[in-house]
């Protein structure tokens, strides 16, 4: 009698029946993801990857649950094996971004392309990442400069913008923050020829040690080194000089950590500026200069002129 009542309750011509294997898978997939995903907290050591393991697991589970959904009701009847035949062939047409998307995620979490928390850079957007679903990546932006934002220094814009996972297959991606939490900054002065440019080298190359994070950053790219084949980079504050027929350019380079980098070359800059006013050292102000792509070109006294007299 009781085999006779568990056939009936699972026989799939039943409305009950079909309701009570649908019960039934259900709790099945819950358990399996359950236990897979205690099995993936285990197995990864990496708390992102953990987590993103297990958000396969519950995706997973839920596409299984609702195919099994379709397949129990059957709601187009014997036609269901050709309809699903076209309907996912029209899918596939109609959905290659959604793939793609999908594709990116697997791409960017399995290929450790970035995490959330790292500042990066993604069609065209700087930000830092604060969600990686399956079909899109959510960016904190942040201004830089040169960019499309209004804020020029590399700090937060307040707004969040969202891009398509399927873009770290189209277009390069750049991690600030991954394996190498530091960025070379660089500050220009020029200098007359008659000037103590020397004095001004020594100037600043003395702010630049002050603010650097060298000791920071030699550790960071020893790390670097022992996963990959790079070559040894030069972190300590260095001076570089080049010349003109006017001006004695001196260009200071310094490492600084990429989330305080533009509260850092502030601070540089007005050490760097009251340092030389006060050993009574000439500088020319950029706009003095026009810079382009390779060298700076002195602005005239008749160029300078002519400026005003348009005016």
């Amino acid at each position: 009698m009781n085999n006779r009542l568990v056939a009936v309750a699972f026989e799939l011509d039943s409305e009950w029946g079909r309701g009570a294997v649908t019960v039934a898978i259900a709790a099945a997939v819950l358990l399996a993801a359950w236990i897979l995903g205690r099995g993936v907290s285990r197995a990864f050591e990496d708390p992102q990857q953990s987590y993103n393991a297990r958000r396969l697991i519950r995706t997973a589970a839920w596409m299984a649950w609702l195919v099994s959904l379709v397949l129990i009701w059957r709601p187009l009847g014997g036609n269901l094996a050709p309809a699903l035949g076209l309907a996912t062939a029209g899918l596939a047409f109609a959905m290659q971004e959604v793939i793609g998307a999908i594709a990116g995620w697997f791409n960017i979490t399995f290929g450790s392309i970035f995490r959330v928390g790292d500042r990066i850079q993604m069609a065209g957007v700087h930000g830092d990442v604060i969600d990686i679903s399956l079909l899109k990546t959510r960016l904190m932006e942040v201004g830089s400069a040169g960019g499309n934002t209004w804020v020029q220094g590399n700090q937060y814009t307040g707004r969040v913008v969202t891009v398509s996972n399927k873009s770290s297959f189209t277009e390069p991606v750049y991690n600030y923050s991954s394996y190498f939490e530091y960025i070379w900054e660089e500050l220009e002065v020029a200098v007359p020829h008659h000037g103590d440019w020397k004095t001004a080298s020594l100037i600043l190359e003395r702010e630049a040690r002050r603010q650097s994070e060298s000791d920071g950053a030699r550790q960071a790219m020893a790390d670097v080194r022992r996963r990959f084949p790079v070559p040894a980079a030069e972190v300590e504050p260095r001076v570089f000089a080049s010349a003109d027929e006017d001006y004695m350019r001196l260009a200071v380079r310094f490492v600084v950590p990429i989330r305080s980098a533009r509260s850092v070359k502030d601070d540089v800059i007005r050490q760097i500026h009251s340092s030389l006013e006060d050993a009574g050292i000439e500088i020319i102000a950029t706009s003095v200069i026009q810079q382009s792509t390779n060298d700076w070109q002195p602005v005239s006294p008749s160029d300078t002129n002519d400026d005003d007299t348009n005016k």
